[in-house]
């Protein structure tokens, strides 16, 4: 007998949770969108409170007015959106949307890239905070800090819609997923929700309370970076490829996420690496 019909034996049960939380006449909420909702409003609460704490600054100079982040929500949900769904469309299906370029819009349909969504993020900080003349660093600093909680949701959602498992394993855990086929599959979602949302996350923390590092421009922005790109490099190893790219470069291993992980990496060791402390720069 196959050793692939066997492994459905150890799984464990997927949950019968509707991917949709409710239906209101033709209007489904999606715990999807629901999770992206989620994220943006509490990396907005807590942004607010970073920034209206005196004692994590240099000096006890606030870098920013709450009304500022009360504007750039809007900035921020744009880029969110904007961003992940050209970056999926370029980085993940490029040739399906030049055969349909109406699907480029279709963003129900879903298809969103972190990478992208996370460019056009930073894109919207640098427009925001010239326009608002604040320290983009610290702007990206104060919003880094919230934005695991929301990748943690959004991956839990993932895991609801029965999408973007991982691959094939015999692991006491395994869950054989309802569109993953007869096999019993890594619950890859549940990894990155751990590693991307709660771990990255409670570091953070650790940076901005006990280290005081928000005195330190761009570095828990960088430490965010490098973070998710670790993590996400990390949990590619257990996760299925997209199936219109699968492997790259020949290989049974390489992912078109790691290729987008590594340059993150890099970026945020460097700001790490180069971040000086508030003071020394309004001394330099």
């Amino acid at each position: 007998m196959s050793d692939y019909l066997l492994l459905p034996l150890a799984a464990l049960p997927f949950p019968d949770i509707d991917p949709v939380i409710v239906t209101i006449g033709p209007l489904a909420i999606h715990w999807y969108g629901v999770g992206y909702i989620v994220g943006i409003l509490f990396a907005w609460w807590y942004a607010k409170r970073l920034i209206t704490n005196p004692k994590l600054w240099a000096d006890g100079v606030l870098p920013m007015k709450p009304e500022d982040l009360d504007d750039f929500i809007v900035w921020a949900a744009i880029g969110v959106v904007v961003g992940g769904r050209t970056g999926y469309v370029l980085f993940y299906d490029l040739p399906r949307y030049l055969a349909n370029p109406l699907d480029i819009f279709a963003v129900w349909q879903g298809g969103m890239s972190f990478h992208g969504g996370m460019l056009g993020t930073i894109l919207a900080m640098v427009l925001f905070s010239r326009s608002r003349k604040i320290r983009t660093w610290s702007l990206l600093d104060v919003v880094a800090a919230g934005v695991p909680v929301g990748l943690g949701l959004v991956r839990l959602a993932n895991f609801i819609n029965s999408e973007l498992w991982g691959r094939i394993t015999d692991v006491p855990w395994a869950v054989v997923f309802p569109n993953g086929g007869p096999f019993t599959r890594h619950p890859s979602q549940i990894y990155e929700a751990l590693l991307e949302g709660l771990v990255l996350f409670l570091v953070l923390r650790f940076l901005t309370h006990s280290r005081l590092k928000l005195k330190t421009p761009r570095f828990v922005g960088g430490a965010f970076v490098c973070g998710y790109g670790l993590s996400r490099i990390f949990v590619e190893f257990f996760r299925e490829p997209d199936a219109q790219l699968g492997y790259l470069l020949g290989t049974g291993w390489l992912t078109m996420g790691m290729i987008l992980s590594l340059p993150m990496v890099l970026f945020g060791i460097w700001c790490m690496a180069t971040a000086k402390p508030a003071a020394t720069l309004r001394q330099a």
